[in-house]
């Protein structure tokens, strides 16, 4: 899950419910409609074709190029990318789910986050947390054909300075090429609750949040994605909503409307897509799934429920969400269940 830390094996259900009473200790209420419409159809599960019979591992994230191709950031037919030096980032078309390209092997340890810059090219953005054997704790930057672009953070280094990241999430870029981390993945010992922004040319500009419970704090930023007006839309999982900021830090707004949540897409028209998978003791008769809804206003417009909301069953359902915005189709990606699922609108 992406989760606790997915580290080199899958935790038991009993340290599956210590974390769970240890993320989001500082419960905040929800306000949810599990009653919306659910306009798809039931999911495609383990969608796509992988090369040479591969089979899928926990799925990290996905996104989408110019040219309408789903990229899908996979770890290693595994929980992580630990000793083996297959290719996580893959090229699918989205029509037949046949694999067009692949690479990346032995460069990562845990992949998280993925975010494709349109608007640059089509370079790719990836997001590795946890370290081992020098590796790990760093965002890449990949051109389409497999060429490093840039690298932030040390390899293998976690910390809490202007250049190094201590268990990074994810990563957006905004319209003039400022790149925006969340960092602190959750964690009972984790003391980081983070936004890095850093300019187009990967120097550290600023960073905001901490790890609490109040506005503005964070706690296990998740997600980060951004809307039309430039305003940044963060999954702060730990504290049971998303919070919004503007490119320099000020916070916005707080949504407890859109559950917990673990992944947060808005599309170009700003539609506001979010994942759960997690059920809360602290959030009673919350059902998880997909709810999508306006990101003008906060409107939640639909709810398509994950059929699992057995709380014992731990942290499975989406951990990333992404939409083909020429079909509407949506792609979601699984950890402990690993696989990515493809869901079409009815």
């Amino acid at each position: 899950m992406g989760d606790i830390h997915a580290m080199k094996y899958f935790a038991g259900p009993a340290l599956l419910a210590g974390l769970l009473l240890v993320l989001g200790s500082g419960a905040q209420t929800l306000s949810t409609d599990d009653s919306l419409p659910d306009p798809y159809k039931p999911p495609v599960e383990k969608w796509g074709q992988l090369p040479d019979g591969r089979k899928w591992g926990s799925v990290a994230g996905s996104s989408f190029d110019s040219k309408g191709h789903i990229w899908v950031f996979e770890r290693c037919n595994g929980a992580n990318c630990i000793g083996t030096n297959v290719d996580p980032i893959i090229e699918m078309d989205p029509v037949t789910g046949k694999t067009i390209k692949t690479f990346g092997g032995g460069r990562f340890v845990i992949p998280h986050g993925i975010f494709i810059d349109k608007a640059d090219h089509d370079n790719i953005w990836t997001v590795d947390q946890g370290s081992d054997d020098g590796k790990g704790e760093q965002v890449w930057k990949f051109s389409p054909d497999g060429d490093v672009l840039m690298t932030l953070g040390k390899a293998g280094q976690k910390g809490e300075t202007p250049n190094t990241f201590n268990d990074p999430t994810s990563v957006v870029t905004g319209k003039n090429g400022d790149i925006f981390v969340t960092d602190g993945h959750s964690g009972k010992n984790q003391t980081v609750a983070r936004v890095m922004k850093f300019s187009r040319n990967g120097e550290f500009v600023k960073a905001w949040g901490k790890k609490g419970t109040e506005p503005g704090d964070l706690d296990d930023p998740h997600s980060i994605t951004v809307d039309s007006r430039g305003r940044l839309f963060v999954a702060d999982r730990g504290n049971l909503r998303i919070s919004i900021f503007n490119q320099d830090g000020k916070l916005l707004d707080i949504w407890k409307q859109f559950g917990i949540p673990s992944g947060v897409y808005v599309d170009s028209k700003d539609t506001l897509y979010v994942g759960e998978n997690f059920l809360r003791p602290q959030a009673p008769g919350f059902k998880r799934g997909i709810r999508i809804g306006s990101a003008k206003d906060g409107t939640v417009k639909a709810f398509i429920e994950d059929p699992d909301q057995d709380p014992k069953d731990g942290i499975i359902g989406p951990e990333s969400v992404r939409v083909d915005e020429g079909t509407g189709d949506i792609y979601v990606g699984e950890v402990v269940r690993q696989m990515i699922k493809k869901f079409e609108l009815k």
